[in-house]
């Protein structure tokens, strides 16, 4: 059976020969992950690294990871320590006076499970404020000595459509939204929604070059197995050898992105995405429900692992865990295949058996 350290090869070949155009335009360049010690920053710092061992000194990406490590620092990151910069620091706080001057700047820090954000809603609420308008004003500033930076990436999210109305499933970037702004998930979305209006009309009044990301539904390697997310979650009973516990009656509805998929998407959004404009990021099909994944990845288990245990409906402890939760959740891609050459491939069998892999390997993480 191949190892975790296959699966993640395999991922950044692909990444790397999908972007060969995009990483092109990175070349000599360099860029700044904020956040990249989370579940996104393992693909969006690891690709970039990978493609400069193929090239010349020159011509290779300078990456440096902006983080808070409350987490602490992942091991991944510490290896390749000697490949990048890696700076401590907060995104609502104060930019670092001595901070380079940035080609391209991603902004991926953020509170991302549900089951975290809900209980860190100032922090979360603050990352998604503060920080990317931090970012802004960099970007302005640049622009006013005349350095501009090339390209920003805010990371929104797919949540800012709330529940969407029968009409608007499959959802295109048009559509408004149908979200609450006091609910137990309204610090996250709202927060995303109010980071969108902030890069918009930065776009519009200073020609700040950010465009946005609102992915859907990702998963893969580089999410922890403690994060509360589905997934991760079906995964950890899988490998604890008892039975997928399912906390819903299993009908709401989603379409994943595998993670490699979903990085090169942002990537060729942060290159090509026109500024101001957002993208949704993700898989057409197959829109599944929860009942559906939950079974495939136990079959894959079985395929992969001789696993015996079968899906079983629990309860939450949390009362809020499904509160305005989204009952479906499918995107329209046709703007970022248009415009960006976005054509995502993996398929959800074959992503859950490369997470599969990956977690049997990693199956200790700290909070998420």
């Amino acid at each position: 059976m191949q190892s975790s350290a296959h699966v993640v090869e395999r991922d950044l070949r692909y990444v790397c020969s999908s972007l060969t155009e995009e990483f092109e335009k990175l070349a000599g360049r360099r860029l700044l992950v904020t956040g990249g010690a989370g579940f996104l920053g393992y693909y969006l710092i690891q690709a970039p690294l990978y493609w400069n061992r193929e090239v010349e000194p020159s011509r290779r990406i300078d990456v440096t990871v902006y983080d808070n490590f409350g987490r602490g620092m992942p091991d991944w990151l510490e290896r390749l320590r000697p490949e990048l910069s890696l700076v401590q620091h907060d995104v609502t706080q104060l930019l670092p006076a001595d901070m380079p001057a940035f080609d391209y700047i991603i902004h991926a820090a953020s509170i991302a499970s549900p089951t975290y954000y809900r209980k860190h809603p100032i922090a979360t609420m603050d990352t998604n404020v503060r920080g990317v308008r931090a970012l802004l004003d960099y970007a302005r500033e640049r622009a006013e000595r005349d350095e501009p930076i090339e390209g920003l990436l805010f990371f929104s999210t797919s949540e800012i459509y709330g529940d969407p109305d029968p009409e608007n499933i499959p959802t295109p970037e048009t559509y408004r939204g149908s979200v609450s702004c006091t609910g137990p998930r309204a610090c996250y979305d709202e927060s995303k929604r109010y980071g969108e209006t902030l890069c918009v009309n930065f776009a519009r009044e200073h020609g700040t070059p950010v465009a946005m990301a609102r992915p859907f539904n990702n998963y893969g390697p580089g999410l922890k197995i403690t994060d509360g997310r589905v997934i991760p979650d079906f995964a950890r009973d899988v490998l604890a050898g008892r039975d997928i516990r399912m906390l819903s009656d299993g009908a709401p509805t989603r379409t994943f992105c595998y993670v490699a998929d979903a990085v090169v998407g942002y990537f060729k959004i942060l290159v090509k995405g026109r500024p101001g404009e957002p993208y949704n990021i993700g898989f057409e099909a197959p829109e599944v429900s929860m009942a559906d994944v939950a079974e495939r990845v136990a079959a894959v288990a079985r395929e992969f692992f001789g696993y015996e245990g079968r899906v079983i409906r629990k309860v939450s402890e949390d009362p809020d865990y499904l509160v305005d939760s989204p009952n479906r959740r499918c995107p329209v891609i046709l703007k970022a295949r248009e415009e960006l050459g976005y054509d995502p491939q993996i398929c959800l069998d074959d992503g859950l058996g490369r997470s599969l892999v990956w977690y049997r390997d990693h199956r200790e993480g700290a909070a998420a």
